[in-house]
């Protein structure tokens, strides 16, 4: 006789550090079971694996019970990102799960538009999102990059589901951005797909001001919807995708989308020094 568990493993954990919030999430089965959302970007290597446990033990479950590991890998934080990953490739091999790498973008525009809608700020735009002129709703997701840049994509709303992806994460100008995505606008218009709102969630206050959208304000309703990343929606798109995939756990690193200034530096003396 023996006392192994034999129950499927359905529990997930979901973790992601490469914003200013440390986000730790147990689902399963789609429904969220318990979530840590902690500020505080300088300290996310000192609280992750205290908060990761303190998850856990809230919501009962062991390694035994979990079937996968989800981690934001980006972009973002350069260095937050980094402490995410490695933890749950670490934690990964340890218990002998799946990890899934999730796109922290698309974290943050699921998380976002969802705010959106709970905040009735749908409603309150005056569109019909499901009015049969348009077509769905665009979500961009923004994270700060500095020097009038950011980290972003483009994303359909879907409902209540995970947005659907147009446009690859990456880091981007703000001004061509804008300018982009009123081109494609017109584009869609001419298709008979045009948005009827463009949601813009996540670090909005620097890049989402009226001024920042006002080219896309003539072609179409834009909203910036603040919003600080949550740790489920790293969960429910990890669980979706371990339902048919996963990462190689040794070869799963983070999306910086370009390398770190330091970085850039340290190649471009390293061949100075070579082509001396």
């Amino acid at each position: 006789m023996t006392n192994q568990n034999t129950e499927p493993r359905k529990r997930l954990l979901a973790l992601d550090t490469s914003t200013a919030v440390l986000g730790v999430a147990v689902t399963e089965n789609g429904e969220l079971l318990h979530e840590i959302n902690a500020s505080g970007e300088r300290n996310h290597s000192v609280h992750l694996l205290p908060i990761i446990e303190q998850a856990l033990q809230a919501t009962g479950t062991t390694a035994a019970m979990l079937g996968g590991i989800s981690v934001g890998v980006g972009p973002g934080s350069y260095t937050g990102t980094r402490i995410a990953v490695t933890a749950a490739k670490t934690l990964a091999w340890a218990w002998n799960v799946p990890v899934a790498g999730i796109s922290s973008l698309h974290a943050v525009a699921w998380g976002g538009y969802q705010t959106a809608v709970n905040n009735k700020a749908i409603e309150e735009s005056g569109q019909a999102t499901e009015n049969s002129a348009y077509g769905p709703d665009w979500i961009i997701p923004l994270m700060d990059a500095r020097r009038g840049q950011v980290y972003t994509g483009l994303f359909a709303a879907e409902g209540n589901s995970a947005p659907s992806r147009l446009e690859p994460d990456a880091i981007r100008l703000m001004a061509d951005w804008v300018e982009y995505l009123a081109e494609r606008l017109e584009q869609a218009s001419v298709e008979g797909k045009k948005p009827a709102v463009l949601w813009f969630v996540g670090e909005t206050n620097v890049h989402g001001s009226e001024e920042s959208l006002r080219p896309l304000m003539e072609l179409v309703t834009a909203i910036a919807v603040p919003y600080e990343m949550e740790g489920r929606w790293t969960g429910f798109l990890g669980e979706a995708r371990l339902q048919v995939e996963h990462d190689d756990l040794h070869s799963l690193i983070p999306n910086y989308t370009q390398i770190s200034e330091a970085e850039a530096n340290l190649r471009l003396s390293r061949e100075g020094g070579l082509n001396k």
